[in-house]
Protein backbone atom coordinates (compact mmCIF):
# COMPACT_ATOMS: atom_id res chain seq x y z
CA UNK A 1 0.00 0.00 0.00
CA UNK A 2 2.82 2.40 0.89
CA UNK A 3 4.50 1.64 -2.46
CA UNK A 4 1.26 2.35 -4.33
CA UNK A 5 0.96 5.74 -2.67
CA UNK A 6 4.55 6.61 -3.60
CA UNK A 7 3.94 5.54 -7.19
CA UNK A 8 0.77 7.65 -7.37
CA UNK A 9 2.69 10.65 -6.01
CA UNK A 10 5.40 10.01 -8.58
CA UNK A 11 2.90 9.86 -11.45
CA UNK A 12 1.09 12.95 -10.19
CA UNK A 13 4.32 14.90 -9.99
CA UNK A 14 5.31 13.96 -13.53
CA UNK A 15 1.88 14.94 -14.85
CA UNK A 16 2.16 18.26 -13.04
CA UNK A 17 5.63 18.89 -14.47
CA UNK A 18 4.42 17.97 -17.96
CA UNK A 19 1.42 20.30 -17.75
CA UNK A 20 3.53 23.15 -16.40
CA UNK A 21 5.94 22.74 -19.31
CA UNK A 22 9.06 22.74 -17.17
CA UNK A 23 12.09 22.39 -19.41
CA UNK A 24 14.98 20.20 -18.29
CA UNK A 25 18.65 20.69 -19.09
CA UNK A 26 18.31 17.97 -21.70
CA UNK A 27 20.35 15.12 -20.24
CA UNK A 28 17.84 12.66 -21.70
CA UNK A 29 17.27 14.41 -25.02
CA UNK A 30 14.85 16.98 -26.30
CA UNK A 31 11.74 14.81 -26.21
CA UNK A 32 11.84 13.83 -22.52
CA UNK A 33 13.10 14.81 -19.09
CA UNK A 34 14.81 12.87 -16.28
CA UNK A 35 11.58 13.06 -14.28
CA UNK A 36 9.61 11.53 -17.16
CA UNK A 37 12.23 8.80 -17.60
CA UNK A 38 12.10 8.08 -13.85
CA UNK A 39 8.53 6.80 -14.28
CA UNK A 40 9.92 4.02 -16.48
CA UNK A 41 12.03 2.85 -13.56
CA UNK A 42 9.01 2.13 -11.35
CA UNK A 43 9.84 -1.63 -11.46
CA UNK A 44 13.15 -0.72 -9.78
CA UNK A 45 11.59 0.99 -6.75
CA UNK A 46 12.36 -1.73 -4.21
CA UNK A 47 15.82 -2.46 -5.63
CA UNK A 48 16.67 1.26 -5.44
CA UNK A 49 15.87 1.32 -1.73
CA UNK A 50 17.28 -2.03 -0.57
CA UNK A 51 20.63 -3.35 -1.79
CA UNK A 52 19.59 -6.89 -0.83
CA UNK A 53 16.36 -6.82 -2.86
CA UNK A 54 16.27 -8.78 -6.08
CA UNK A 55 16.23 -6.76 -9.29
CA UNK A 56 13.40 -7.68 -11.68
CA UNK A 57 13.88 -8.36 -15.38
CA UNK A 58 11.63 -5.41 -16.22
CA UNK A 59 13.80 -3.14 -14.08
CA UNK A 60 16.97 -4.39 -15.77
CA UNK A 61 15.45 -3.88 -19.22
CA UNK A 62 14.61 -0.25 -18.42
CA UNK A 63 18.03 0.40 -16.84
CA UNK A 64 19.73 -1.11 -19.89
CA UNK A 65 17.72 1.16 -22.18
CA UNK A 66 18.19 4.38 -20.18
CA UNK A 67 21.79 3.44 -19.35
CA UNK A 68 22.79 3.72 -23.00
CA UNK A 69 23.07 7.39 -22.11
CA UNK A 70 24.95 7.46 -18.76
CA UNK A 71 24.28 11.16 -18.16
CA UNK A 72 20.54 10.50 -18.56
CA UNK A 73 20.69 7.52 -16.18
CA UNK A 74 22.42 9.65 -13.56
CA UNK A 75 19.97 12.50 -14.02
CA UNK A 76 17.09 10.04 -13.57
CA UNK A 77 18.58 8.48 -10.43
CA UNK A 78 19.17 11.92 -8.92
CA UNK A 79 15.89 13.45 -10.16
CA UNK A 80 13.22 15.00 -7.95
CA UNK A 81 10.86 12.21 -8.97
CA UNK A 82 13.30 9.55 -7.77
CA UNK A 83 13.82 11.42 -4.49
CA UNK A 84 10.06 11.70 -3.95
CA UNK A 85 9.73 7.95 -4.57
CA UNK A 86 12.26 7.22 -1.82
CA UNK A 87 15.14 6.17 -4.08
CA UNK A 88 18.49 5.94 -2.29
CA UNK A 89 20.99 7.08 -4.97
CA UNK A 90 23.87 5.22 -3.30
CA UNK A 91 21.92 1.97 -3.73
CA UNK A 92 20.33 2.89 -7.06
CA UNK A 93 23.70 3.30 -8.80
CA UNK A 94 24.41 -0.39 -8.06
CA UNK A 95 21.42 -1.59 -10.11
CA UNK A 96 23.26 -1.81 -13.47
CA UNK A 97 25.86 -4.07 -11.82
CA UNK A 98 23.17 -6.10 -10.03
CA UNK A 99 21.51 -6.57 -13.44
CA UNK A 100 24.84 -7.92 -14.77
CA UNK A 101 24.77 -5.44 -17.65
CA UNK A 102 27.88 -6.07 -19.71
CA UNK A 103 28.11 -2.57 -21.22
CA UNK A 104 27.32 -0.58 -18.10
CA UNK A 105 29.33 2.63 -17.62
CA UNK A 106 31.69 1.37 -14.88
CA UNK A 107 33.41 4.23 -13.08
CA UNK A 108 31.01 6.87 -14.42
CA UNK A 109 30.61 9.71 -11.90
CA UNK A 110 26.99 10.25 -11.01
CA UNK A 111 27.00 13.30 -8.77
CA UNK A 112 28.86 12.23 -5.62
CA UNK A 113 28.43 8.55 -6.57
CA UNK A 114 30.42 6.31 -8.90
CA UNK A 115 28.77 3.52 -10.89
CA UNK A 116 30.35 0.19 -9.92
Amino acid sequence: MKGCIKLLCLVGFVVLVSIAGVDSAGECGKSTTPDNEAIKLAPCATAAQDENASVSQSCCAQVKNIGQNPSCLCAVLLSNTAKMAGVNPQIAVTIPKRCNLANRPVGYKCGPYTLP
